[in-house]
């Protein structure tokens, strides 16, 4: 079964730090790429950050560049977003989504496989 498990969502106050982790089964994902997307109420899913299947190539949103890391443990099967800096405008449902193919980071149209989601909300 090809499944993806996002994890580590939560409540966090503004300037604090959260790791997701986005777990495969099913698949390689090191032979995938996988993205991050979040979608606050009421918005469209936007894509936050992307990690190829080539070392070295990855993405970030401009909002969030230079405060999440994307990385790959591929001994884990699992991709992992740092988030540090947090601002309210962080607040969303987080998910992972992958694909085989050349993808754009943020159409989530390019990607075929998708997690449940986790929840991040930043509050003071």
């Amino acid at each position: 079964q090809v499944q993806l498990v996002e994890s580590g969502g939560g409540l966090v106050q503004p300037g604090g730090s959260l790791r997701l982790s986005c777990a495969a089964s099913g698949f390689t994902l090191d032979d995938y790429n996988i993205g991050w997307f979040r979608q606050a109420p009421g918005k469209e899913r936007e894509g936050v950050s992307c990690i190829s299947d080539v070392e070295g190539n990855i993405y970030y949103t401009p909002s969030v560049k230079g405060r999440f890391t994307i990385s790959r443990d591929n001994a884990k099967n699992t991709v992992y977003l740092q988030m540090n800096s947090l601002k309210p405008e962080d607040t969303a449902v987080y998910y992972c989504a992958a694909d085989s193919g050349i993808v754009d980071p943020e159409s989530t149209t390019d990607f075929g496989i998708w997690g449940q989601g986790t929840q991040v909300t930043v509050s003071s």
